[in-house]
């Protein structure tokens, strides 16, 4: 039975883009959570208002790829040290935040968060919220499958290439791109 997982790593086109590739994830759709504005819309959420995060939610199948597994991507293929912000993306709608769907997908996270920071993975300390999943608002379609409908562009190329790039180095026997 599949399970899902939501992830926000800053701009959900680049999140998307990464799990979307993941073997044993069956489906990732980029959408909204954690506001209070019900049925958000894109200007809403870049607007800074709204509460909400770009997410992604992850359906995936466990016997294929784990939860544990999914953490780590996350955590590798963005900063997780930066409050508020990823790159030029500022904002708490681009916020480093876990939304569990369970207790055992929180301890997961908490676990994975403390076993980063004790080895030294990154310059600081990780500042990724761990918080229960709420209401997913799923975005805009164009928003869906961002990446290969519009790799030419040039925010796909210098932003989202590069973290497919790193991915693909660091999980090469976990994803669908050939290298």
């Amino acid at each position: 039975m599949n399970k899902k997982a939501t992830f926000g790593a800053g701009c959900f086109w680049c999140t998307e883009a990464v799990f979307q590739n993941v073997k044993g994830v069956v489906k990732s759709v980029s959408g909204y959570m954690g506001g209070q504005v019900k049925n958000p819309t894109y200007e809403q959420v870049c607007g800074g208002n709204t509460g909400h995060a770009e997410v992604i939610e992850v359906e995936y199948n466990p016997e294929i790829v784990s939860y544990q597994e999914l953490l780590l991507i996350f955590f590798k293929t963005h900063n997780p040290t930066t409050l508020n912000r990823q790159g030029n993306d500022v904002g708490t709608q681009y916020r480093s935040v876990i939304f569990y769907a369970d207790n055992e997908q929180k301890a997961a996270a908490e676990a994975m968060i403390k076993q980063l920071d004790a080895e030294g993975i990154f310059d600081h300390k990780i500042v990724t919220q761990v918080v229960p999943a709420e209401t997913f608002y799923k975005a805009e379609g164009y928003h869906q499958d961002y990446f290969n409908n519009n790799s030419s562009q040039p925010y796909c190329a210098f932003v989202i290439q590069p973290k497919l790039n790193k991915f693909i180095k660091e999980f090469k026997e976990k994803t669908n791109l050939a290298s």
